[in-house]
């Protein structure tokens, strides 16, 4: 049943199993302010739901999570100071961002990632917060934004591939396929499009079967292992960060390419691997952009 209070979540329960599926099927899930916020309210009904032993996150439409919304925030400049900025302000709406995903990390309860199509960008941070993630072999994950106007605010990419591919990863900006995430062990498995959703199910099944209370403290011994290796204080850095790349010149740059020539057109140059300008630098022309 839906909570009639959220805008950008759908909640369900069925067989000791919790559905929250990220719910803007017309942006490809792309994260707004009200998804960010309504996603921890819906890990905490699950985990205070004495009948759920386990939480499934998944996307409604053609994709788990696009990451922001860039039509928002790119193009029409959401969260973007004036030239003097508050990097404590930024930081401050990012943590809580940051903290919003990780509720699915930090949740009492077992969480699985079900991605299909991309889980890119902020959405990767999603995925990448739950305790398993399952990908369809087509689809596709990464964080583009690490070219330019980002960096992943949870830090997980390091703490699942370790320094060398997560450098590859976040110096290049590229996305892999999900047969390529499960060979590198960013994610548990990878599984051909049609069989997802029931790779998805035997293993919530499976761990469905489990006391609460075994589950509770399993989960928390092997994140206590992670907060010893510095997890807390990484995420603290790479948000700090996060705010320097969209307000140094290269990033407001990108956000005045995608005022100028719409979000669209910004990712594709972004993501083109063209040379994006040191300092800023103005705006590319129409022509530049048929170039």
């Amino acid at each position: 049943m839906t909570d009639p209070g959220w805008q950008t979540i759908r909640y369900e329960t069925c067989d000791r199993k919790a559905y929250l599926t990220l719910n803007r099927p017309d942006r490809m899930n792309a994260i707004n302010e009200d998804m960010a916020r309504e996603l921890p309210k819906a890990v905490e009904r699950a985990d205070e739901d004495p009948d759920v032993h386990v939480i499934i996150l998944q996307g409604a439409g053609r994709a788990f999570c696009s990451g922001y919304d860039l039509k928002e925030y790119a193009e029409d400049g959401a969260g973007t100071q004036d030239a003097v900025w508050d990097p404590i302000k930024d930081y401050r709406m990012m943590k809580r961002n940051t903290d919003d995903y990780f509720s699915l990390w930090r949740s009492m309860k077992p969480t699985i990632a079900k991605v299909h199509g991309y889980a890119v960008a902020g959405g990767s941070d999603i995925a990448l917060s739950c305790d398993q993630v399952i990908m369809a072999d087509d689809a596709r994950i990464g964080y583009m934004p690490a070219r330019v106007w980002g960096c992943p605010t949870t830090a997980m990419w390091v703490y699942r591939l370790g320094a060398e591919r997560a450098k590859r990863m976040l110096f290049t900006g590229d996305t892999i396929d999900g047969r390529q995430a499960a060979e590198w062990g960013l994610v548990l498995e990878s599984v051909p499009a049609g069989e997802l959703d029931a790779a998805v199910e035997r293993l919530a099944d499976r761990i469905a079967g489990v006391p609460v209370n075994q589950l509770v403290m399993q989960k928390l011994m092997i994140n206590q292992a992670y907060d010893n290796m510095g997890l807390q204080g990484t995420q603290i850095l790479a948000t700090l960060f996060d705010g320097m790349t969209r307000h140094s010149p290269e990033g407001r740059w990108f956000q005045a390419f995608a005022a100028t020539h719409g979000f669209h057109e910004a990712v594709r140059w972004r993501d083109s691997g063209r040379w994006i300008p040191e300092g800023g630098g103005p705006v590319p022309t129409e022509s530049d952009l048929e170039g």
